[in-house]
């Protein structure tokens, strides 16, 4: 039996329909039936197994955590204690994490149960999951096309049944641009509310941590358990996390604005465009305002985009070196040809890009034309977002310009590979909390995700509303 929620599952193991263990041993068998997928590097099986039965005592003496019956996959970017983790690169071959992330600890004091770790693209930079060193993920629906990027593992692993949930990491759309090419929820939090201690750091200041489910409900019960602040990340809010399970909106109807320019743009499949305005005469229908707004920024956001994130990435990898862990070329003879060929041989041939790009917005002759003109536009878009909120409580738009496209489409194009994320980067610029909620499908079968963001801060009310619309089956 397929699950969808962590409410059918406890009610069915309190029933003694199912029992954990025998749930456990179903995703094991599903994950080895369709690991033609590839969404899987390695599977934790016995000691999932074991924290089945460990879990499953403490359901029947009713000392079990929130989380109890629910199984967790994990983006090859966050950390487990004695656990590999590589980023899905051949870089960091080999090496073990001696501490678990902030996320990961939060959720086993809780009780849920982490079954492997799953394929992304390299260090999560790209949008279809091809960059990985092990692979592309292949998209359930159609295995010709692919997950989505860059937590596309986590993504397929859940749209196939081999978990109940996952966690992968957003920088510029990659959580919500895989769940919206998989047919699922995926949520981006506001930038601090989640810790990002115990992730590998692609960019800081846009990089965040964020569950993909099936259903609104797990969402907001996993949010509860790992938003919040953490003594181990500064970066991280002081704020009160939210009220994520138990928030009661102020209000049942409410003002939405969505940004005309996503629905003009150039390489919107027509599909997506009539789901998109389909979706908004449904809220209209419900009682909902929706208005249409000029966000002449919209040009900008790749732009800016790509200059700082490659910029951060740039001194992010710098630590890996092959010196201290990881992959060492074999072909080292000293200090300059182990960092260089290590360095050569370890990143794939996309991190390498973005390296370069970073260490060239960086460089003295370019700062100020790029690097430091890119953060000034940054904080233009946080204001004339900030505006839009004044008067709005969502922003709507496609989570894609597009379906799931073919594997190897874009592989050779990366500007075209880049625009993937066109209508995603806006809430990782402006720093605040965006969801893909499935919003049906193309003419091929393959699904079409729609984005609603909202203030920063205000994730427990945006995940209300999902819930809201989820049950006024506005899709």
């Amino acid at each position: 039996m397929t699950y969808f929620s962590l409410a059918h599952i406890q009610t069915d193991i309190q029933s003694g329909k199912i029992t954990l263990p025998a749930l456990v041993n179903q995703y094991l068998q599903t994950i080895e039936q369709k690991k033609h997928l590839n969404a899987f590097l390695e599977v934790f099986e016995l000691e999932a197994k074991q924290r089945a039965e460990e879990i499953a005592s403490k359901m029947a003496s009713g000392t079990a955590g929130k989380l109890a019956g629910m199984v967790i996959g994990l983006k090859d970017n966050i950390c487990y204690k004695n656990h590999k983790v590589s980023a899905s690169s051949k870089i960091l071959e080999g090496f073990t994490s001696i501490y678990s992330s902030t996320v990961v600890e939060r959720l086993i004091a809780e009780d849920a149960i982490i079954i492997g770790r799953l394929n992304c693209d390299e260090f999560a930079m790209g949008a279809s999951n091809e960059n990985s060193a092990f692979g592309p993920v292949l998209n359930d629906a159609n295995n010709e096309r692919v997950a989505g990027g860059s937590s596309g593992g986590a993504a397929v692993a859940v749209q196939a049944g081999m978990c109940l949930a996952s966690f992968g990491s957003d920088t510029g759309g990659s959580i919500r641009q895989p769940a919206a090419f998989c047919g699922l929820y995926g949520f981006k939090p506001s930038y601090g509310k989640v810790s990002r201690w115990g992730l590998i750091a692609y960019a800081s200041s846009f990089d965040i941590i964020g569950p993909i489910t099936h259903s609104v409900s797990d969402m907001q019960l996993l949010m509860e358990v790992i938003a919040g602040a953490d003594a181990h990340d500064a970066t991280a809010s002081q704020l009160p996390a939210g009220n994520f399970t138990k928030f009661e909106p102020k209000q049942s109807r409410y003002k939405f604005a969505y940004i005309k320019e996503t629905l003009e743009a150039e390489g919107i499949e027509p599909e997506v465009k009539l789901a998109t305005e389909k979706y908004i005469q449904s809220l209209l229908a419900q009682g909902h305002e929706v208005q249409a707004l000029s966000f002449d920024l919209l040009p900008y956001l790749i732009p800016i985009y790509y200059t700082l994130t490659t910029a951060e990435a740039s001194s992010n990898l710098a630590r890996f070196a092959g010196m201290h862990y990881g992959y060492r070329s074999t072909e080292a003879v000293d200090l300059e040809s182990t960092i260089k060929k290590s360095r050569s041989e370890g990143f794939g041939p996309e991190v390498k890009r973005r390296i370069m790009l970073g260490t060239f917005v960086l460089s003295s002759g370019y700062y100020d034309a790029y690097y430091s003109k890119a953060q000034k536009v940054r904080r233009l878009v946080q204001q004339r977002t900030q505006e839009i909120f004044k008067d709005f409580d969502f922003i709507l738009s496609p989570t894609s310009p597009t379906t799931a496209f073919k594997l190897g489409e874009k592989s050779n194009n990366p500007i075209a590979m880049y625009l993937a994320d066109v209508f995603t980067v806006h809430a990782n610029i402006a720093g605040i909390p965006a969801i893909s909620i499935p919003n049906g499908h193309d003419s091929n079968g393959m699904p079409i995700g729609l984005q609603i963001m909202a203030n920063m801060h205000e994730d427990d009310k945006l995940l209300a509303l999902s819930e809201q619309l989820s049950k006024e089956c506005l899709a």
